[in-house]
């Protein structure tokens, strides 16, 4: 207090205060150099995990979520691409990193971690990976044992049971446009059947289909609520509702299954945040496998072991088509141009 009397005048409490506004400007810089934007299109309930584990692992640095379904995170990605705001992509499915990256948007990086992956899970184009994986999920129907016994249903077991006329109006799926679960089962669909015996297939089913859902899970969702019977979704979500006691039950098509990587991407900008490619190589980590293998029983890492859960194959890739991702990406626009025209009408609205 003596101190600041002996100085007197106002000229140096003006300086001290320029000098504090300096120090609140370098800090409040540095605060916004150590904040990323991350789109994702992984579950709330998951993100909730690995979050946790991030912010404790790393509390110098603000990773902000922005999360929504696949195709939405997709659209909004290639919406912004000439002034791009997302630092990164985080758990979204590969073939939308691969359409991203045919316009240029991501930039090569190799996290710390990569020689541990499996050769399906990174990208193997470039001496830079533009994407890595996490997990894979792929289609199963989820079934409401209430609801099934109480209107005679079945609990198909394929895709050609779908089209059994019980089952009209008592099945929800996802919409592939805005939905990866819903993209990469009706790509299964055309690849496995041909495009156009697969086309043909889809005018079929969706005869028997009440609503499409803007979600992957909700059919699953909604059937273990009992609002439908049966719900075309992907296979982990069903487990987990029943392990959580609701009544259901999960069959895998005998077609074999539609997959997805979950995947990660460096979004090219003019100035790439150091921050981004720290959490990249978290997101690889073996920490970070430990948490995704507690959700899906195909993962990314050679050095993490997996527990299969019951209900699943003894090895669950043989349950996994031979997906063509590149054809996938390539073909995905014109896929969404001709199901739009012919199946959005029973589109449920979007929020």
């Amino acid at each position: 207090m003596t101190y600041f009397r002996s100085i007197g005048s106002g000229r140096y409490w003006g300086l001290l205060l320029g000098l504090a506004a300096v120090l609140m400007f370098f800090g409040a810089s540095s605060v916004c150099a150590a904040e990323i934007l991350v789109y994702t299109a992984l579950e709330d309930d998951e993100l909730a995990i690995y979050m946790k584990d991030w912010e404790a692992k790393y509390p110098d640095i603000k990773a902000k979520i922005v999360r929504d379904s696949t195709g939405i995170v997709t659209a909004k990605l290639l919406a912004e691409k000439d002034n791009p705001r997302a630092d990164l992509i985080w758990g979204v499915s590969a073939t939308s990193l691969l359409v991203c990256d045919q316009v240029g948007m991501l930039a090569g990086y190799n996290p710390k971690g990569i020689e541990k992956l499996k050769p399906a899970f990174f990208d193997q184009k470039n001496k830079e990976a533009h994407w890595t994986g996490l997990k894979a999920y792929m289609t199963g129907f989820v079934g409401n044992t209430i609801e099934m016994e109480a209107k005679g249903l079945k609990m198909p077991q394929s895709y050609q049971d779908l089209l059994d006329p019980m089952y009209k109006g008592n099945l929800v799926m996802p919409n592939p446009a805005s939905s990866g679960t819903g993209f990469l089962t009706v790509s299964a669909i055309l690849q496995i059947m041909g495009e156009e015996a697969g086309w043909a297939y889809l005018d079929k089913l969706h005869q028997n289909i009440a609503v499409y859902t803007h979600s992957g899970s909700k059919p699953a969702k909604m059937a273990g609520k009992g609002e439908y019977p049966i719900g075309i979704s992907f296979a982990y979500r069903g487990f987990k509702q029943k392990s959580s006691g609701e009544p259901v039950i999960v069959a895998f098509p005998k077609e074999k299954s539609g997959w997805e990587v979950e995947a990660n991407g460096l979004i090219k900008k003019p100035k790439i945040k150091k921050e981004a490619k720290i959490f990249l190589d978290w997101a690889v980590s073996d920490d970070a496998y430990k948490m995704y293998s507690k959700v899906y029983p195909i993962i990314g890492s050679t050095a993490v072991s997996v527990t299969v859960p019951d209900g699943y194959p003894e090895d669950p890739t043989t349950q996994l088509i031979d997906n063509d991702f590149d054809w996938a990406a390539r073909n995905r626009a014109a896929i969404l141009k001709e199901w739009t025209k012919r199946y959005d009408g029973k589109s449920e609205p979007k929020s």
